[in-house]
């Protein structure tokens, strides 16, 4: 995102990562919970098939990732999931976007043959087209909002519009201080991001920022996982919808391994696969580079995938959305 990063990175061509599985079979969200959680329930025959699509619709391919909601029924085990995919061929996965920096090898795989790409945005991407973003085929779009208790992006409200008005699926994102309280965090960011119809879940945004002139406080483990959880809880009750955890490589080795498993995660990884750089992490989002080039923005732009197919990011969506 636009806080100071650490980057971390095809080694074999059955690496490059699969987007549709054989034996699709037909599944249906069965039941929706508290606050936008739900279920899952398989209503085909075929065993195989089952554990391959629950995988598919959590958002997961060869690693697992995370479903939109941290409460659901799953049928089948990953134990028992057919390891046999379609994937692309390796001429069909090369970049669909330019980079400044490009990686050309991608340890564990490349992100390229994912189907559905979006961008995150802030100040710093100044204006931007979103009509021929959209024309780009971003499909989504995180974009910042606040950060600690006190700061409104000033591109907030112009990037908001202009994502809906293209009709790119939006979100917005909170970046956290550690030297501010959740709970006034939380109110700010309801202050200033609307409650809108069909938005993507809340993000948020847990990294450290050693350079900032603020707040350069690192607390220890349990402290800062207790203040996330804080801010998810206040804000999931006022938008009906579990926050998505957006990390970075040290921030989540310091603070997140073997913790927070049923949350939903959105990782940086600018190098390698996230099954290499997040070891046993399940993931929905993956953010691979922070020096895109995409018509419609001037600059540097961070490109992110979903970790899912075609049909996986429509059936999330049903279930994200609120």
């Amino acid at each position: 995102m636009d806080g100071h990063h650490v980057n971390v990175a095809l080694r074999h061509q059955s690496d490059i990562l699969p987007v549709q599985t054989r034996n699709w079979p037909y599944i249906m969200i069965s039941r929706f919970k508290h606050w936008g959680r739900f279920g899952l329930k398989y209503t085909g025959t075929n065993k195989t098939a089952s554990a391959a699509a629950i995988l598919f619709l959590s958002g997961a391919l060869l690693t697992g990732c995370n479903s939109v909601g941290s409460e659901f029924e799953q049928i089948a085990t990953q134990s028992t999931l057919s390891p046999q995919t379609v994937s692309y061929p390796l001429e069909k996965a090369r970049p669909r976007y330019g980079d400044s920096d490009p990686v050309f090898e991608w340890e564990g795989g490349a992100p390229f043959g994912f189907p559905v790409h979006g961008v995150d945005v802030a100040k710093w991407q100044r204006a931007l087209n979103w009509s021929e973003l959209q024309r780009q085929n971003i499909r989504f779009a995180f974009i910042k909002a606040t950060e600690g208790g006190d700061l409104l992006d000033d591109m907030f409200a112009v990037n908001w519009a202009g994502a809906g008005r293209a009709g790119i699926e939006r979100g917005a994102y909170h970046f956290l201080y550690f030297c501010t309280s959740a709970e006034q965090q939380a109110r700010w960011y309801i202050r200033n991001v609307p409650k809108t119809g069909g938005a993507l879940p809340p993000v948020l945004d847990a990294e450290w920022n050693p350079k900032s002139p603020t707040c350069k406080r690192r607390p220890p483990p349990a402290e800062v996982r207790a203040k996330m959880k804080r801010w998810m809880d206040i804000v999931e009750r006022h938008y009906g919808q579990r926050p998505i955890i957006y990390t970075t490589v040290d921030f989540h080795r310091d603070n997140l391994v073997g913790h927070m498993n049923d949350e939903v995660f959105w990782l940086r990884s600018t190098k390698t696969h996230p099954k290499v750089t997040y070891p046993g992490r399940r993931w929905a989002f993956w953010q691979y580079t922070g020096t895109g080039r995409i018509q419609g923005a001037v600059g540097d732009i961070d490109i992110n995938v979903f970790a899912g197919s075609e049909s996986a990011w429509r059936d999330w969506l049903k279930a994200a959305k609120r």
